[in-house]
Protein backbone atom coordinates (compact mmCIF):
# COMPACT_ATOMS: atom_id res chain seq x y z
CA UNK A 1 0.00 0.00 0.00
CA UNK A 2 1.27 3.69 -1.03
CA UNK A 3 -0.03 6.38 1.65
CA UNK A 4 -0.76 9.60 0.08
CA UNK A 5 -1.47 12.77 2.38
CA UNK A 6 -3.88 14.82 1.31
CA UNK A 7 -4.29 18.90 2.08
CA UNK A 8 -8.01 18.75 1.47
CA UNK A 9 -8.04 22.40 2.68
CA UNK A 10 -5.52 24.22 0.12
CA UNK A 11 -6.34 25.98 -3.26
CA UNK A 12 -8.77 28.40 -4.68
CA UNK A 13 -11.80 26.20 -3.93
CA UNK A 14 -10.57 23.71 -1.20
CA UNK A 15 -12.69 20.26 -0.05
CA UNK A 16 -15.17 20.92 -3.17
CA UNK A 17 -12.65 19.87 -5.56
CA UNK A 18 -9.77 17.85 -3.53
CA UNK A 19 -12.81 15.75 -1.96
CA UNK A 20 -14.04 14.24 -5.61
CA UNK A 21 -10.85 13.85 -6.95
CA UNK A 22 -9.79 12.06 -3.97
CA UNK A 23 -12.68 9.51 -4.24
CA UNK A 24 -11.92 9.17 -8.18
CA UNK A 25 -8.03 8.44 -7.16
CA UNK A 26 -8.95 5.73 -4.69
CA UNK A 27 -11.34 4.25 -7.63
CA UNK A 28 -8.31 3.93 -10.19
CA UNK A 29 -5.86 2.65 -7.39
CA UNK A 30 -6.92 -0.23 -5.46
CA UNK A 31 -3.39 -0.26 -3.72
CA UNK A 32 -3.70 3.12 -2.01
CA UNK A 33 -4.40 4.91 1.00
CA UNK A 34 -5.38 8.58 1.95
CA UNK A 35 -4.62 11.15 4.58
CA UNK A 36 -7.53 13.65 4.05
CA UNK A 37 -6.26 16.41 5.83
CA UNK A 38 -8.33 19.46 7.25
CA UNK A 39 -11.20 21.03 9.26
CA UNK A 40 -13.30 17.78 10.31
CA UNK A 41 -16.42 19.98 9.83
CA UNK A 42 -15.80 20.93 6.34
CA UNK A 43 -14.71 17.29 5.10
CA UNK A 44 -17.78 15.59 7.09
CA UNK A 45 -19.89 16.18 3.81
CA UNK A 46 -18.11 13.10 2.33
CA UNK A 47 -19.75 10.52 4.45
CA UNK A 48 -18.26 8.16 1.19
CA UNK A 49 -14.59 9.02 1.68
CA UNK A 50 -14.64 8.70 5.12
CA UNK A 51 -16.50 5.95 5.33
CA UNK A 52 -13.78 3.98 2.97
CA UNK A 53 -11.44 1.43 4.87
CA UNK A 54 -8.46 3.32 2.70
CA UNK A 55 -9.07 6.45 4.30
CA UNK A 56 -8.22 8.30 7.33
CA UNK A 57 -9.13 11.64 8.67
CA UNK A 58 -6.41 13.70 9.94
CA UNK A 59 -7.59 16.49 11.69
CA UNK A 60 -6.22 20.23 11.25
CA UNK A 61 -7.60 23.25 12.76
CA UNK A 62 -5.88 25.85 10.95
CA UNK A 63 -5.84 26.77 6.93
CA UNK A 64 -2.90 28.39 5.07
CA UNK A 65 -4.44 31.03 2.68
CA UNK A 66 -3.56 31.95 -0.76
CA UNK A 67 -2.59 35.35 0.36
CA UNK A 68 -0.74 34.55 3.36
CA UNK A 69 2.81 35.66 3.95
CA UNK A 70 5.45 32.97 4.30
CA UNK A 71 6.11 33.88 7.78
CA UNK A 72 2.41 33.30 9.15
CA UNK A 73 1.94 29.71 7.38
CA UNK A 74 5.23 28.93 8.89
CA UNK A 75 5.62 30.54 12.17
CA UNK A 76 1.56 31.33 13.08
CA UNK A 77 -0.45 28.16 12.02
CA UNK A 78 1.33 25.41 12.31
CA UNK A 79 -1.65 22.78 13.04
CA UNK A 80 -2.61 24.21 9.27
CA UNK A 81 -3.71 20.96 6.65
CA UNK A 82 -0.33 21.79 4.65
CA UNK A 83 2.11 21.71 7.60
CA UNK A 84 0.23 18.33 9.51
CA UNK A 85 0.22 16.56 5.86
CA UNK A 86 3.66 17.44 5.42
CA UNK A 87 4.33 16.05 8.72
CA UNK A 88 2.80 12.68 7.95
CA UNK A 89 5.69 12.62 5.49
CA UNK A 90 8.05 13.13 8.22
CA UNK A 91 7.00 10.53 10.52
CA UNK A 92 7.14 8.23 7.47
CA UNK A 93 2.73 7.58 8.18
CA UNK A 94 2.57 8.94 4.19
CA UNK A 95 4.71 8.08 1.74
CA UNK A 96 4.21 11.29 -0.58
CA UNK A 97 2.26 14.58 0.39
CA UNK A 98 0.07 16.70 -2.16
CA UNK A 99 -1.30 20.57 -1.65
CA UNK A 100 -3.14 22.92 -3.83
CA UNK A 101 -1.96 25.66 -1.66
CA UNK A 102 0.24 28.85 -1.08
CA UNK A 103 3.23 27.58 -3.68
CA UNK A 104 5.53 29.61 -1.17
CA UNK A 105 4.12 28.22 1.79
CA UNK A 106 4.17 25.03 1.04
CA UNK A 107 8.09 24.98 -0.54
CA UNK A 108 8.89 27.16 2.66
CA UNK A 109 7.17 24.38 5.44
CA UNK A 110 8.38 21.18 3.44
CA UNK A 111 11.77 22.70 3.44
CA UNK A 112 11.60 23.06 7.07
CA UNK A 113 9.97 20.38 7.83
CA UNK A 114 11.58 17.95 5.81
CA UNK A 115 14.88 19.48 4.95
CA UNK A 116 17.18 19.21 1.80
CA UNK A 117 19.15 16.07 1.01
CA UNK A 118 22.87 15.88 1.46
CA UNK A 119 24.48 17.70 -1.73
CA UNK A 120 21.20 19.94 -2.73
CA UNK A 121 21.37 23.16 -2.03
CA UNK A 122 17.99 24.15 -2.57
CA UNK A 123 15.11 22.24 -4.11
CA UNK A 124 12.89 22.30 -7.06
CA UNK A 125 9.79 22.70 -8.49
CA UNK A 126 9.95 20.34 -11.78
CA UNK A 127 6.42 19.51 -13.80
CA UNK A 128 5.84 18.30 -17.30
CA UNK A 129 5.38 20.11 -20.27
CA UNK A 130 3.11 18.72 -23.55
CA UNK A 131 5.69 18.67 -26.87
CA UNK A 132 5.38 17.88 -30.30
CA UNK A 133 6.07 14.46 -30.13
CA UNK A 134 2.86 13.24 -27.95
CA UNK A 135 4.79 12.91 -24.92
CA UNK A 136 6.12 15.59 -22.48
CA UNK A 137 9.19 17.35 -21.56
CA UNK A 138 9.76 17.98 -17.87
CA UNK A 139 11.37 21.21 -17.13
CA UNK A 140 13.05 22.82 -13.57
CA UNK A 141 13.06 25.34 -12.11
CA UNK A 142 9.49 26.73 -12.23
CA UNK A 143 9.80 29.54 -9.78
CA UNK A 144 11.00 28.31 -6.65
CA UNK A 145 14.83 29.69 -7.15
CA UNK A 146 14.84 32.94 -9.12
CA UNK A 147 18.75 33.28 -8.78
CA UNK A 148 20.68 30.53 -9.93
CA UNK A 149 24.08 29.27 -9.50
CA UNK A 150 25.60 26.95 -12.09
CA UNK A 151 25.94 24.30 -9.07
CA UNK A 152 22.27 24.95 -8.23
CA UNK A 153 21.46 24.31 -11.96
CA UNK A 154 23.80 20.44 -11.98
CA UNK A 155 21.71 19.75 -8.94
CA UNK A 156 18.51 20.43 -10.71
CA UNK A 157 19.49 18.28 -13.65
CA UNK A 158 20.84 15.12 -11.66
CA UNK A 159 17.42 15.60 -9.50
CA UNK A 160 15.41 15.56 -13.01
CA UNK A 161 16.83 13.13 -14.06
CA UNK A 162 15.79 11.31 -11.26
CA UNK A 163 12.47 12.21 -11.74
CA UNK A 164 12.31 10.76 -15.24
CA UNK A 165 14.00 7.60 -14.86
CA UNK A 166 11.40 6.95 -11.96
CA UNK A 167 8.55 7.86 -13.86
CA UNK A 168 9.50 6.40 -17.71
CA UNK A 169 12.04 3.78 -16.44
CA UNK A 170 14.58 4.91 -19.35
CA UNK A 171 17.81 5.36 -17.22
CA UNK A 172 19.60 7.93 -19.44
CA UNK A 173 17.16 10.65 -20.01
CA UNK A 174 18.78 13.57 -22.53
CA UNK A 175 19.30 16.53 -20.68
CA UNK A 176 19.02 20.49 -21.95
CA UNK A 177 20.30 23.66 -20.74
CA UNK A 178 17.94 26.40 -21.39
CA UNK A 179 19.94 29.06 -23.15
CA UNK A 180 19.99 32.39 -25.71
CA UNK A 181 21.20 29.99 -28.78
CA UNK A 182 22.86 26.45 -28.84
CA UNK A 183 26.44 27.71 -29.02
CA UNK A 184 28.82 27.39 -26.04
CA UNK A 185 29.77 30.96 -26.03
CA UNK A 186 25.95 32.28 -25.37
CA UNK A 187 24.72 32.75 -22.64
CA UNK A 188 25.47 34.78 -19.14
CA UNK A 189 28.66 33.51 -16.88
CA UNK A 190 26.45 31.39 -14.77
CA UNK A 191 24.50 29.45 -17.45
CA UNK A 192 28.69 29.25 -19.27
CA UNK A 193 29.45 27.47 -16.01
CA UNK A 194 26.79 25.57 -16.02
CA UNK A 195 27.15 24.14 -19.14
CA UNK A 196 30.54 22.88 -18.67
CA UNK A 197 29.05 21.44 -15.16
CA UNK A 198 26.96 19.49 -16.94
CA UNK A 199 29.45 18.38 -19.96
CA UNK A 200 31.59 16.84 -17.40
CA UNK A 201 28.60 15.02 -15.47
CA UNK A 202 28.08 13.47 -19.13
CA UNK A 203 31.83 12.86 -19.79
CA UNK A 204 31.57 11.03 -16.17
CA UNK A 205 28.85 8.99 -16.57
CA UNK A 206 25.98 10.82 -14.05
CA UNK A 207 24.26 12.68 -16.69
CA UNK A 208 23.03 12.40 -20.22
CA UNK A 209 23.74 15.79 -21.43
CA UNK A 210 22.11 16.89 -25.16
CA UNK A 211 23.48 20.29 -24.55
CA UNK A 212 21.97 24.61 -24.68
CA UNK A 213 18.73 24.35 -26.44
CA UNK A 214 16.13 27.37 -27.15
CA UNK A 215 12.49 27.70 -25.77
CA UNK A 216 11.37 26.32 -28.80
CA UNK A 217 13.00 23.03 -28.03
CA UNK A 218 10.85 22.50 -24.37
CA UNK A 219 7.96 22.00 -27.08
CA UNK A 220 9.32 20.33 -29.71
CA UNK A 221 11.02 17.65 -27.10
CA UNK A 222 14.33 17.82 -27.93
CA UNK A 223 14.71 16.57 -24.78
CA UNK A 224 13.41 14.54 -22.10
CA UNK A 225 14.38 17.55 -19.77
CA UNK A 226 14.93 20.77 -19.51
CA UNK A 227 16.98 22.91 -16.57
CA UNK A 228 17.03 26.77 -16.12
CA UNK A 229 16.34 29.04 -13.47
CA UNK A 230 13.06 29.77 -11.31
CA UNK A 231 12.58 32.99 -13.18
CA UNK A 232 12.48 31.66 -16.67
CA UNK A 233 10.96 28.48 -15.90
CA UNK A 234 7.67 29.96 -14.42
CA UNK A 235 7.05 32.31 -17.46
CA UNK A 236 7.66 29.39 -19.46
CA UNK A 237 4.95 27.02 -17.91
CA UNK A 238 2.65 30.41 -17.62
CA UNK A 239 3.07 30.72 -21.50
CA UNK A 240 2.08 27.25 -22.19
CA UNK A 241 -0.97 27.62 -20.01
CA UNK A 242 -2.01 30.12 -22.01
CA UNK A 243 -1.30 28.14 -25.09
CA UNK A 244 -3.76 25.72 -23.64
CA UNK A 245 -6.72 28.34 -22.86
CA UNK A 246 -6.18 30.20 -26.32
CA UNK A 247 -6.97 26.86 -28.12
CA UNK A 248 -9.94 26.33 -25.86
CA UNK A 249 -11.29 29.54 -26.06
CA UNK A 250 -10.38 29.25 -30.41
CA UNK A 251 -12.63 25.93 -30.82
CA UNK A 252 -15.60 27.78 -28.51
CA UNK A 253 -15.25 30.87 -30.68
CA UNK A 254 -15.69 28.92 -33.90
CA UNK A 255 -18.68 27.07 -32.92
CA UNK A 256 -20.48 30.38 -32.46
CA UNK A 257 -20.16 31.87 -35.67
CA UNK A 258 -22.06 31.88 -39.45
CA UNK A 259 -23.27 28.68 -40.38
CA UNK A 260 -20.38 27.55 -42.52
CA UNK A 261 -17.55 28.36 -39.93
CA UNK A 262 -19.89 25.74 -37.56
CA UNK A 263 -19.82 23.28 -40.51
CA UNK A 264 -16.16 23.24 -41.34
CA UNK A 265 -15.54 23.85 -37.43
CA UNK A 266 -17.45 20.03 -36.56
CA UNK A 267 -15.65 18.21 -39.71
CA UNK A 268 -12.40 19.57 -38.04
CA UNK A 269 -13.47 18.89 -34.14
CA UNK A 270 -12.00 15.44 -33.74
CA UNK A 271 -8.76 17.02 -34.64
CA UNK A 272 -9.28 19.71 -32.61
CA UNK A 273 -10.59 17.78 -29.40
CA UNK A 274 -7.33 15.69 -29.92
CA UNK A 275 -5.04 18.58 -29.59
CA UNK A 276 -6.63 20.25 -27.14
CA UNK A 277 -6.70 17.27 -25.07
CA UNK A 278 -2.70 16.83 -25.93
CA UNK A 279 -2.09 20.34 -24.41
CA UNK A 280 -4.42 20.39 -21.75
CA UNK A 281 -2.53 21.69 -18.69
CA UNK A 282 -4.65 19.56 -16.09
CA UNK A 283 -3.31 16.53 -17.72
CA UNK A 284 0.08 17.32 -16.34
CA UNK A 285 -0.70 19.43 -13.31
CA UNK A 286 1.44 18.20 -10.06
CA UNK A 287 4.74 19.32 -9.68
CA UNK A 288 7.70 17.51 -7.64
CA UNK A 289 8.95 19.36 -5.05
CA UNK A 290 12.84 17.94 -5.58
CA UNK A 291 15.63 17.61 -2.74
CA UNK A 292 14.04 17.24 -0.12
CA UNK A 293 14.20 14.33 2.20
CA UNK A 294 10.35 13.11 1.46
CA UNK A 295 7.82 13.69 -1.21
CA UNK A 296 5.67 16.36 -1.61
CA UNK A 297 3.66 17.85 -5.34
CA UNK A 298 1.78 20.88 -5.81
CA UNK A 299 -1.15 21.22 -7.57
CA UNK A 300 -2.13 24.26 -9.64
CA UNK A 301 -4.40 26.55 -7.06
CA UNK A 302 -6.94 26.65 -9.09
CA UNK A 303 -6.86 23.50 -10.18
CA UNK A 304 -11.02 20.99 -10.71
CA UNK A 305 -11.16 17.71 -9.68
CA UNK A 306 -9.65 16.14 -12.69
CA UNK A 307 -6.56 18.41 -12.50
CA UNK A 308 -6.14 17.50 -8.99
CA UNK A 309 -6.56 13.96 -9.32
CA UNK A 310 -3.43 13.88 -11.78
CA UNK A 311 -1.40 15.23 -8.61
CA UNK A 312 -2.72 12.40 -6.72
CA UNK A 313 -1.49 10.03 -9.44
CA UNK A 314 1.98 12.03 -9.95
CA UNK A 315 2.65 11.35 -5.96
CA UNK A 316 2.22 7.83 -5.93
CA UNK A 317 3.82 7.01 -9.11
CA UNK A 318 6.75 9.00 -7.56
CA UNK A 319 6.50 7.02 -4.25
CA UNK A 320 5.64 3.31 -6.23
CA UNK A 321 8.84 3.99 -7.84
CA UNK A 322 11.21 5.01 -5.13
CA UNK A 323 12.17 8.76 -6.56
CA UNK A 324 13.57 9.42 -3.14
CA UNK A 325 16.55 7.02 -3.37
CA UNK A 326 16.52 6.87 -7.25
CA UNK A 327 17.40 10.98 -6.24
CA UNK A 328 19.57 10.06 -3.31
CA UNK A 329 21.60 7.79 -5.37
CA UNK A 330 22.05 10.08 -8.21
CA UNK A 331 23.42 12.78 -6.51
CA UNK A 332 25.43 11.31 -4.02
CA UNK A 333 27.58 10.06 -7.48
CA UNK A 334 27.77 13.98 -9.16
CA UNK A 335 28.55 15.58 -5.57
CA UNK A 336 32.13 15.19 -6.82
CA UNK A 337 32.02 17.05 -10.02
CA UNK A 338 30.87 20.39 -8.18
CA UNK A 339 34.01 22.12 -7.44
CA UNK A 340 35.10 25.33 -8.89
CA UNK A 341 38.74 25.56 -9.70
CA UNK A 342 38.88 23.31 -12.97
CA UNK A 343 35.30 25.43 -13.98
CA UNK A 344 36.98 28.40 -13.75
CA UNK A 345 39.61 27.65 -16.04
CA UNK A 346 37.39 26.16 -18.94
CA UNK A 347 35.38 28.84 -18.59
CA UNK A 348 38.22 31.38 -19.37
CA UNK A 349 38.52 29.76 -22.31
CA UNK A 350 34.94 30.04 -23.62
CA UNK A 351 35.21 33.66 -22.71
CA UNK A 352 37.60 34.30 -25.13
CA UNK A 353 36.77 31.59 -28.21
Amino acid sequence: MITVAVDCMGGDVGPDVTMPASLAFLEAHPQAQLLLVGQPDALGAWPQLLGNPRCKLVPASEVVTMDDPVEVALRRKKDSSMRVAINQVKDGVAQAAVSAGNTGALMAIARYVLKTMDGIDRPAIATQMPNARGGATTVLDLGANVDCSAEHLLQFAVMGSALVAAATGRQEPSVGLLNVGEEVIKGSEVIKKAGILLRNASTSGDLNFFGNIEGDDVFKGTTDIVVCDGFVGNVALKASEGLASMISGFIREEFSKSIFRKIAAIVAYPVLKSFKNRVDHRRYNGAALLGLRGLVFKSHGSADAFAFEQALNRAYDAAHNKLLDNVRERIAHARPLIAPEPVASELKSISTF
